[in-house]
């Protein structure tokens, strides 16, 4: 049975679009915070490197300042769940990941955001939340709601997305044509690929992560849900170990093989530098590639690189995931926190971000004629998110612990050898329902 004591749920109401907001008016709506300072945490990630790029311009405009509290990824919710817990905190905006949004609302330690959406003091009326896609919208917000983290009824908008993502195929369309191959539409033609380019390229096939914990859990997951498969039933119940699970072990398995040297120890940052340094000729990840393919400076792959869409196994489906930003509870400076989340998810600054190389969030940046002609990638990003996944990985506290001291040890153990796919799934059942039971999901 669900979590009886997962949190109450309301129904989420937001502003729409408005009429544009005059520059007087914007200049009223700041001056009261002219002065403050903003302290905003986030992660080492190259989204928010190109957000760093954009924000001296929001200090200009609304006299705000703003000071960067810039963590390792490993490091972030440690820090903010200790700071979350002061009387009050140093934090006036955090990024968060996606799968720590139910954790953080349970606890009482981010605010909605409805009340300030409705603050005709604080909220632009142009700001058009109808704009941000909505199943980042959804997958980075949203808290309630069919299984405490999807869309429906009482789910409540705790976030904003800022860094989401989904998942797709980059490929190197000169090795491609060199050996006249096409992208693999399905995994039936995507593991035979994986093979053939070893062989015929010397070169690995498919960068992708692999290191022990949420890595490659992250990993197998890709494969996992394209092929049919679920972390648990709809009681709660553990179904990875299934014959679906145990072949998507089997894919990741032979990706590790024909893969370049050492992906079993490779997280996100080391599995995007193999590709980027020439080391793949296939990368199937997150959207956030795109900006660093395209920089010449990160990239010796630069124009090299074409898309495609993540291959189909019995249906398709696109991860879903990434950052987004909240405003903690106990934040000193909270209003001006929420003016600068409204800034950086707005419709010019989201073109902005996606100019200095990082993820757009709004449909009309993705559709914006001008940004498509320079990244015509988001033709295929946009098909792309027609298929990503809210139900991706379940969004509840007890992941955190399933997914690095549970699923992350046995699907290591399965990538470095020491495991069957068989043997390292079907072990790990009891400790998952252990934790499942000692989180309220089941009896």
């Amino acid at each position: 049975m669900q979590r009886r004591d997962i949190i109450k749920r309301t129904a989420i109401t937001v502003f729409g679009a408005g009429l544009p907001f005059s520059g007087a008016l914007a200049q009223n709506r700041y001056a009261k915070y002219a002065g403050q300072t903003v302290t905003l945490n986030v992660p080492s990630h190259p989204h928010y490197d190109a957000m760093a790029k954009i924000l001296p311009e929001f200090t200009r405009e609304t006299g705000i300042k703003v000071e960067i509290d810039k963590l390792a990824m490993a490091r972030l919710k440690d820090k903010q769940l200790l700071e979350m817990a002061k009387p009050q905190g140093d934090y006036d905006l955090v990024s968060y990941v996606v799968m720590w949004k139910g954790e953080y609302a349970a606890k009482n330690l981010v605010r909605p955001l409805e009340p300030y959406l409705s603050d005709a003091a604080l909220a632009d009326p142009a700001y058009d939340i109808k704009d941000i896609i909505p199943i980042y919208l959804e997958n980075l917000g949203l808290v309630g709601g069919p299984k405490g983290y999807l869309p429906g009824a009482g789910a409540k908008l705790y976030g904003l997305p800022y860094g989401a993502e989904t998942s797709v195929l980059a490929y190197r369309r000169d090795i491609f044509a060199k050996h006249n191959l096409q992208p693999p539409e399905n995994y039936e033609q995507f593991g035979k690929l994986l093979r053939l380019i070893k062989d015929k390229e010397g070169m690995g096939a498919l960068a992708s992560r692999g290191q022990a914990g949420h890595q490659c859990v992250h990993a197998w997951l890709l494969h996992l849900n394209p092929m049919g498969g679920a972390i648990f039933d709809a009681r709660w119940e553990p179904r990875f170990n299934d014959s679906v699970g145990v072949a998507a072990l089997k894919f990741l398995q032979e990706v590790v093989a024909t893969g370049p040297a050492g992906i079993a120890g490779y997280g996100q940052g080391e599995s995007n530098t193999a590709f980027l340094q020439g080391q793949a000729s296939m990368y199937l990840d997150s959207t956030l590639l795109a900006g660093l393919v395209n920089d010449p400076a990160k990239s010796r792959v630069a124009g090299k690189v074409s898309w495609a869409l993540h291959p189909a196994g019995t249906r398709r489906s696109s991860q879903s995931g990434g950052l987004g930003l909240a405003i903690p509870k106990n934040a000193k400076n909270a209003d001006a926190g929420f003016l600068l989340m409204q800034w950086l998810t707005s419709k010019a600054q989201d073109k902005a971000v996606a100019r200095a190389g990082g993820v757009p969030i709004r449909n009309s940046t993705m559709a914006d004629a001008d940004l498509v002609r320079q990244y015509p990638e988001y033709i295929v990003f946009r098909e792309a998110l027609k298929y990503s996944n809210p139900d991706w990985r379940p969004i509840i506290a007890a992941w955190d612990k399933i997914n690095v001291q549970a699923l992350g040890v046995g699907i290591s153990e399965a990538l470095i050898g020491k495991k069957t796919a068989e043997a390292a799934l079907n072990e790990l059942v009891p400790t998952v329902k252990k934790i499942m039971r000692e989180s309220g999901y089941t009896v």
